[in-house]
């Protein structure tokens, strides 16, 4: 990371310039991850739609979860993560039982089915990654994942527009 005297100020044209190759750049990295979002997601289940993995991989992660803390953690309406729970359960990916907790609630957790899934599209995802990557320096794949986790931070508290 340069220091402020080396940065060109954010109104000069050098950092316009940098604005619009980035702006290039990121656009084409969308496209690509949008297209590959549906090729996992029809990994996971020809009938799965791609938003549901991210839910899918929260999952797996928390063992189970209710359905508003489900939403809160992806940042989606609760509408909106019911609609692809329901999705996700009919697809016999994920079940729902009373919350151990508060019986009023669900618990929202991956069936058996669902985690060999996910985790065979993980492996394959991993494997994309390696035929692609595979000749990266592993510090280059640690400076790229580094600047995508600063860009990450910046776009975290965006607030709702």
């Amino acid at each position: 990371m340069g220091t402020m005297s080396d940065q060109a100020p954010p109104d000069g044209p050098e950092f316009d310039a940098a604005i619009d190759s980035l702006e290039r750049q990121l656009s084409v990295l969308w496209r690509r991850a949008r297209a590959n979002s549906h090729r996992v997601a029809r990994q996971v289940h020809p009938d799965m739609e791609p938003a549901a993995y991210g839910l899918l991989a929260i999952l797996q992660n928390a063992e189970s979860m209710r359905l508003t803390d489900l939403a809160a953690n992806i940042g989606v309406g609760k509408p909106s993560v019911s609609r692809q729970v329901a999705i996700l359960e009919q697809l016999g990916l994920v079940h729902k039982q009373a919350d151990p907790v508060d019986g009023r609630a669900q618990a929202i957790s991956l069936t058996e089915a669902g985690r060999a899934r996910l985790t065979a599209a993980q492996v394959a995802r991993k494997d994309a990654f390696r035929q692609r990557l595979g000749d990266w320096q592993v510090k280059d794949l640690d400076a790229l994942a580094a600047l995508l986790d600063r860009l990450n931070q910046a776009y975290a508290n965006e607030p709702d527009r």
